[in-house]
């Protein structure tokens, strides 16, 4: 049986060979204590559970979730989004629900390249951004991340030849997984840029609500208010708890909208309209559940840095998401994934191997906030013990 080269590049897999080795901690006896996947630990808001479980019994919500049926749900995205930034958005042309936003990332690159079109893509960054490129039959051109540039591309640094045989470029803040968080100024000059070479610039922005300062985390429709060149990824599976759920969308321009509704309704419909009912509540209802999460977060966050330091790793204050991004102390440095591989046989506790996010991520792990700060301290002085065995 032969299958198609398109799976190639899709079959190495660092979180693959993690999650083996957790198996083989685990049937060793190790208590795994999972800092890997980022997973939200908290519950999803009684009242969105109350409109799902409503809807269960209301048949009219049993058949088939169409476009056109979905018009309650995208109503209420392009209301949540106006209040949020300010910016009136048309709920039937620039709009679409998505089965999580990851969907809507992995199709795009569908609609937007030819084989052999390159995409933009940030290194470090999340991997399904490459599995959809690859699924395209697209190549990819890694733009770096660095630390002393605040983990922003230089867009200046692009080659010519690139650019000629690019079509799209994907961006991501606040940043998984640096935590990094982009200026306004940032994406004003990215929007210019992708005009001046007919780039489609796609925003993921899962983290929109998980952000540690005063103020919320830019929107790139901010800087492109007119949509002409630009679409962005929301989830509620971070701001609401509701990853299982699976439910996002995208709001953007109005071709972008279209061409991935076209992608989409080729591979699948619409959540089940009860789960949209649910989403509504969770956009329209009380916000105080979005302010208990940041709260949770930022609490981990400080309780998991502090233990950090006092094992003497000097990592930066994450100024969002839910992840720790940690540069490995010698002789880790250049093997994340040797480096967490043997932590988690040792100790149960699994982070993610930076370079599984990208060639820029070597020599840094990520760690996920997903515990309570008692535990996010025990893991951290399991580590610090690992690493004091190993000099």
């Amino acid at each position: 049986m032969q299958l198609a080269d398109r799976l190639l590049p899709l079959q190495a897999n660092v979180f693959a060979d993690m999650d083996q080795a957790k198996a083989r901690a685990i049937a060793t006896g190790q208590t795994l204590i999972d800092l890997s996947l980022g997973s939200s630990d908290l519950p999803t808001p009684p009242h969105v559970l109350d409109a799902i479980a409503a809807a269960l019994i209301d048949t009219a919500t049993h058949g088939y979730a169409l476009f056109h049926s979905t018009q309650p749900f995208r109503l209420a995205a392009a209301r949540w989004f106006e209040r949020k930034y300010g910016i009136a958005v048309a709920p039937e042309t620039e709009v679409l629900p998505l089965i999580g936003s990851q969907e809507g990332t992995a199709h795009l690159p569908l609609a937007v390249l030819n084989p052999g079109d390159f995409a933009l893509l940030m290194d470090p960054g999340y991997p399904s951004h490459a599995g959809g490129v690859y699924l395209a039959g697209g190549q990819i051109y890694p733009m770096p991340l660095l630390a002393a540039r605040g983990y922003l591309p230089v867009l200046e640094a692009i080659p010519a030849a690139v650019l000629a045989q690019a079509r799209m470029m994907v961006l991501s803040y606040p940043h998984n997984p640096t935590a990094a968080v982009a200026p306004l100024a940032f994406f004003e000059q990215a929007v210019a840029f992708c005009k001046a070479h007919d780039l489609v610039l796609v925003h993921d922005f899962p983290y929109v609500d998980l952000i540690f300062s005063p103020g919320h985390a830019p929107s790139v429709l901010q800087a492109d208010r007119q949509r002409q060149v630009s679409i962005e990824f929301f989830t509620l599976s971070k701001s609401y708890n509701m990853g299982g759920f699976r439910v996002g969308y995208a709001i953007g321009n109005a071709r972008l909208i279209q061409a991935l509704k076209q992608v989409k309704a080729t591979v699948d419909f619409n959540q089940y309209r009860g789960i949209l009912r649910g989403a509504i509540a969770a956009l329209e209802g009380p916000q105080d559940c979005v302010d208990t999460m940041v709260e949770t977060f930022c609490s981990r966050r400080d309780a998991a840095v502090q233990a950090l330091h006092q094992m003497g790793w000097a990592v930066e204050l994450p100024p969002a998401t839910m992840y720790v991004w940690a540069r490995l102390p010698e002789p880790w440095a250049a093997d994340s994934v040797r480096f967490c591989t043997e932590l988690v046989e040792h100790t149960g506790v699994a982070l993610s191997p930076g370079r599984g996010f990208g060639k820029s991520g070597e020599g840094y792990v990520r760690l996920a906030l997903v515990h309570p700060p008692a535990v996010l301290t025990a893991a951290v002085q399991k580590i610090a013990a690992f690493v004091a065995s190993r000099k």
